[in-house]
């Protein structure tokens, strides 16, 4: 396994996407169906929360953080109880049929606490599936195609995320506003989700052997994760302070005059964006370094977040959300590859369940902090935090990358 973590990758993926292992387009294929049916919904959440259930935004950004927070805390368990049983699949399936469960509840919400217990159910079951499936991408990858075959199941989830919201849009026309009758659309491809990985997602052949002699697995385990994962951590948690929830794009969208229909458009072309560039940027990772791409992505996040800030219209709200895009393209599978890159191949899920856990806690953080300022001081000053915490990450990378090689 390559322990460089920021520097240029030393091998060269060949193949291209269709030299990926077919469990990697599986994979791709349930997180498609899976975004799907959860950004039909999130897409008019948090207007249906704030309009029709009567919710703050404060309450929308503390809603979002903890959903994000649950998840990310959820799959420190799952991840290491993945490493000790060596069942990914089974974690995973666990994890998906837990959310598809969920996707009722949302339109039969009379009150805010019905869509806090849901929200808060749908993300434990991305907590117990994200870490377990995240490693099961590294073990059935050659190493040396990693970046391609996360931004491969990055790229198909944005597709999902993409159509999600395109169906909203479509519903939302059809149904005239009603907001109830469009969610329950998105049980459906749950559940085709939850279908696809039972029977077309298998274990790599004789892992389940190797894990099923090992002792339990303790704290001290954890120590064995090096330095480098630590550092890649660390900077995840930075991006992530820098960058909120999607909710406050459709907000933004909302504060500028966007009819309700039409909001959910302003997820249809962050992730047109983030499906089209992930899989490139995946496939880059491979081969350049992922300093270069991390401070690319910071850019198109700080670029966002101005344009966002001062926004005057719909079209500057689809300008910034296409900017948004592009960072999460550049930064979210290169980060899954550098966790996969750096941690042993037995701590892999929990690895990732730290990696998210850590991260989480920084989501949580920065929707209340988002809330809190666009309650107090409007959408501008929470765009302009953002873009500020970007702007200090993208420093404190550029320092650390001259800092290193100034020592050699």
């Amino acid at each position: 396994m390559s322990t460089s973590s920021m520097g240029p990758p030393s091998h060269t993926a060949s193949g291209g996407w269709r030299a990926l292992p077919a469990g990697i387009w599986a994979l791709g294929f349930v997180s498609l169906f899976m975004d799907m049916s959860s950004e039909l919904i999130h897409s008019l959440l948090p207007v249906f929360m704030v309009t029709t259930l009567g919710a703050s935004v404060a309450t929308v950004g503390l809603l979002e953080g903890v959903a994000e927070a649950t998840a990310a805390i959820t799959k420190v368990f799952s991840g290491t109880l993945s490493d000790y049983l060596g069942k990914r699949k089974f974690m995973a399936v666990l994890g998906y049929a837990l959310a598809a469960f969920t996707k009722p509840i949302f339109p039969l919400a009379q009150s805010i606490g019905w869509v806090f217990g849901a929200r808060f159910v749908d993300r434990v079951g991305k907590g117990i599936r994200g870490a377990p499936r995240d490693a099961l991408v590294a073990e059935i990858t050659p190493p040396a195609m990693r970046g391609a075959a996360y931004g491969l199941r990055q790229a198909l989830d944005s597709v999902g995320a993409l159509l999600g919201p395109l169906l909203a849009t479509v519903l939302m026309i059809a149904f005239v506003g009603d907001i109830r009758k469009v969610m329950w659309i998105a049980v459906v491809p749950a559940f085709i989700a939850v279908a696809l990985l039972i029977f077309h997602v298998h274990e790599p052949e004789g892992v389940s052997a190797e894990y099923a002699v090992r002792p339990p697995l303790t704290l001290a385990d954890a120590r064995r994760l090096p330095l480098r994962y630590w550092l890649v951590t660390l900077l995840a948690a930075v991006f992530t302070l820098a960058r909120f929830s999607e909710a406050f794009l459709v907000l933004r969208a909302q504060s500028v005059g966007l009819a309700l229909s039409y909001v959910p458009l302003i997820m249809i072309v962050m992730n047109v964006l983030y499906a089209g560039a992930a899989y490139p940027a995946g496939a880059a990772a491979d081969r350049v370094s992922a300093r270069v791409l991390l401070l690319l992505g910071l850019a198109f996040l700080i670029g966002a977040d101005l344009v966002l800030a001062f926004a005057a219209s719909p079209i500057a709200v689809f300008a910034g959300a296409a900017l948004w895009g592009l960072h999460m393209a550049l930064t979210q599978g290169l980060l899954s590859k550098l966790i996969a890159d750096t941690a042993p191949a037995d701590l892999l899920g929990t690895g990732f369940g730290i990696f998210n856990l850590v991260s989480g806690g920084a989501l949580l953080l920065a929707s209340v902090i988002a809330g809190s300022l666009w309650s107090t001081r409007g959408p501008a000053a929470t765009f302009l935090a953002g873009a500020a915490f970007a702007t200090v990450a993208a420093v404190g990378l550029m320092i650390f990358a001259r800092r290193r090689r100034a020592g050699g």
